[in-house]
């Protein structure tokens, strides 16, 4: 019956240029599920800042709990597919899941659900982060769960004797995974940029959700066409689950055998011989040997995967303008795929030669502690560049401190003392810099009486100085005390007209301004904006200004305001808080030093993990390699949550020293680590006589007996009295010999 059924699936085995044509469909299910998880993963940390307005800690530790477990529920998928499902099941019930996941996902960043006001901000935000969290979970079970199926399921697909075959279908499907990140990468924060929405245009976090989410169903429906092409193996018993039974019975055992009457053994591995047979102890001694050395690991994963978190909040604050493109701060990551693909073959052909013919020997562990440390000096130019970002960024008031600049609305100048400072303002412009207050503060205009000002705690103000007959009268206005977000542009009107002004740019509307009256603000994004003035008559002024990215305008209309052709020259700005003046392209480099670090730790570690491991344990330490990227995620969220460093730079450096410290542990791991050859330690254990096994459970037996038999006898003497129990014990002592 099993040969006929071998047949009929061999017949079933359609090739196409000597490939089973069912890797098709697993190449092309991978690439759109890559695009799936990781266009939906670059605009994740952005939809947590700007949509459901978590702070810059909250948001990263949120995204960083969700890697977390994308990479531990691997462990998960691994074992329901090898002991209950199978790998076919698996993939198709755990994708079903994680379609679900993406469309959950696309439904919570949809704001019209709960816009009732329709002012374009959610009426309830709690909805969108309960739809939020369970659509993240889905999504974690899902890519984690098929994730080691997937490619294992792939080269089940080949014969025996098509091992070419199978090595270039791993080739094939390692780029599809680089394809589908690379595209997804580039294209999902373009979606995200658009605006869409029924009431108010947003920023389009639906569309960067929904098309990932798409992605995903035709990922699931072109799997289950390719069904009837598929060899599927039943499951057969997952070895991790033996990996782990043979370690507890060891410890257990090994409590059980704590006295000092059992003599000791070589390895605590050695107390498994009485269950499990010395080819699988052995084999699990080989694979402990290497993830005892992972354990410095997740350190470098804590800082690779900030390239999606705090690299991507980083490059918020920077200016995005390539000249003949704009790239939006989420679209840097895409930086990392473009350089693994340059730096793959510069390492493999170039640079592992040179060092070769050089005599040096760079081992794989060696390699691995090479790639920490590029990772550290990443985040030293991280923080670098932090440092030249914040030398930028505007002073805002603390919490018990107010700040306050003055413009002059008079057609002339005048002199103005603010408590301790004094100043000359020229006609209709604004002193450049905010002055800092503490306390209520006298405000004096040329000879006039001084007047007391009191300001709100923690804000910023521009007073405009408007005449009013003889008199000067001060009108208090409340600016943005922060940097715009998005890299959008802070923009309002100050009309000093003699009349009511309607000012628009696009679909936006700064309303109609009274005179002597300030707008709202509108945020404009970068490039050039075109406002459109009219009057109550409907006479119109159409004024130009190209802005940059994170900057605040006060735009002043002046009572000498004319409209007209050059009606725009009459205009007059006051720059309230500076663009963004430091250029995106200088995170390059702390991006080339992370790629090259992941190049040389993570090919390497990899590579170094299989020739280690034993033929039937690569899983285990596949599965323990997952682990350790899930263990340095959960570390970032505990320092952005525990760290209370109060710049950003400095946590880029706190995090570049964990890393060379743990690195220095490393290289000396690494230095007292033997390398084995699996292969010919199997080799010893695989004739190994039976007749081992059966005395050494002969032995373990006898000493269980005698152990039993004394506690008896301990328990009979404490009924007794101590001259009959000695005589007592000494007798049975003699019997038990």
């Amino acid at each position: 019956m099993g040969d006929k059924e071998k047949k009929k699936g061999k017949k079933k085995n359609v090739t196409v240029c000597g490939y089973p044509l069912s890797i098709f469909f697993i190449v092309v299910n991978e690439f759109c599920e890559r695009f799936s998880y990781y266009g939906m993963r670059a605009v994740l940390v952005l939809y947590f800042k700007y949509f459901l307005k978590w702070d810059d800690d909250f948001s990263t530790t949120i995204y960083h709990t969700f890697v977390a477990l994308c990479y531990l529920t691997p462990i998960l998928g691994a074992i329901v597919a090898d002991s209950w499902l199978g790998k076919f099941k698996t993939i198709v019930y755990l994708s079903i899941v994680y379609a679900v996941g993406q469309v959950i996902m696309a439904i919570s960043a949809i704001h019209d659900i709960t816009d009732g006001n329709k002012d374009g901000t959610p009426d309830n935000m709690a909805f969108h982060i309960a739809l939020s969290m369970v659509g993240l979970l889905l999504i974690a079970l899902g890519t984690g769960g098929i994730k080691p199926c997937v490619a294992a399921f792939g080269g089940d697909q080949f014969n025996d004797d098509q091992e070419k075959q199978r090595s270039t279908f791993f080739s094939i499907f390692y780029l599809s995974i680089n394809a589908g990140s690379l595209l997804s990468t580039v294209i999902t924060p373009i979606l995200r940029a658009q605006r869409c929405g029924i009431h108010t245009q947003q920023q389009c976090y639906p569309l960067a959700f929904g098309v990932p989410a798409a992605l995903m169903v035709v990922a699931l429906i072109v799997f289950i066409v390719g069904s009837g092409m598929y060899h599927k193996t039943a499951p057969a018993g997952n070895i991790m689950v033996k990996f782990s039974k043979c370690i507890f019975f060891a410890i257990k055992n090994r409590f059980r055998h704590r006295s000092a009457e059992y003599p000791k053994r070589k390895h605590w591995m050695d107390w498994a011989e009485e269950k499990y047979d010395k080819l699988l102890i052995a084999q699990v001694k080989m694979v402990l040997k290497v993830l005892f050395l992972y354990i410095p690991l997740p350190m470098f994963w804590a800082l690779f995967d900030q390239q999606g978190s705090r690299w991507t909040l980083q490059a918020t604050t920077m200016d995005g303008n390539f000249g003949l493109m704009v790239i939006q701060p989420d679209q840097m990551q895409t930086v990392n795929p473009i350089l693994i693909l340059i730096m793959v073959p510069v390492m493999d052909f170039i640079i592992y030669p040179l060092i070769a013919k050089c005599k040096l020997n760079f081992t794989p562990l060696r390699r691995m502690t090479v790639g920490m440390f590029l990772a550290a000096l990443a985040f030293v130019a991280a923080a670098l560049v932090q440092l030249q970002i914040d030398a930028t960024l505007p002073t805002f008031p603390s919490s018990s401190e107010q700040q306050a600049k003055f413009i002059n609305m008079v057609n002339r100048p005048i002199d103005v003392k603010a408590e301790d400072y004094a100043f000359q303002l020229p006609a209709f412009e604004a002193n450049q810099e905010y002055y800092t207050y503490n306390l209520p503060f006298n405000l004096t205009i040329d000879s006039g009486s001084p007047e007391l000002i009191s300001l709100p705690d923690g804000t910023r103000n521009t007073i405009a100085i408007f005449e009013e007959g003889s008199l000067m009268r001060p009108i208090k206005f409340t600016d943005v005390a922060a940097k715009p977000e998005e890299g959008a542009n802070a923009i309002r009107f100050l009309n000093g007209f003699g009349s009511v002004l309607n000012i628009t740019v696009g679909e936006e509307s700064f309303g109609n301004i009274v005179s002597k009256n300030m707008s709202t603000y509108v945020n404009v994004p970068h490039g050039t904006a075109d406002f459109l003035i009219k009057n109550a008559a409907g006479t119109e002024c159409v004024f130009s200004r190209k802005f940059g990215f994170g900057s605040s305008y006060t735009f002043i209309i002046p009572s000498t305001f004319t409209f007209g052709e050059n009606c725009g020259q009459n205009i007059k700005e006051v720059e309230d808080i500076k663009p963004n003046s430091i250029h995106m392209a200088w995170q390059i480099p702390q991006y080339f030093l992370m790629t090259s670090g992941e190049v040389v730790f993570s090919v390497t570690g990899l590579e170094f993990s299989y020739s280690q491991a034993p033929s039937n344990m690569k899983s285990v330490l596949q599965a323990g390699w997952l682990l350790t990227v899930a263990v340095g995620n959960i570390i970032v969220l505990i320092v952005a949550e525990a760290a209370t460093l109060p710049d950003q730079w400095a946590e880029y450096i706190l995090f570049a020293s964990l890393l060379v410290f743990v690195c220095i542990l490393f290289a000396v791991m690494a230095y007292f680590y033997s390398y084995t050859d699996p292969a010919k330690v199997e080799a010893l254990f695989a004739n190994l006589e039976p007749e081992d096994k059966e005395e050494k459970d002969l032995e373990m037996t006898k000493k269980d007996m005698v152990e039993n038999h004394n506690e008896k006898k301990r328990r009979s003497s404490d009924s007794s009295s101590s001259s009959s129990s000695s005589s007592d014990e000494d007798e049975t002592s003699q019997t038990n010999f």
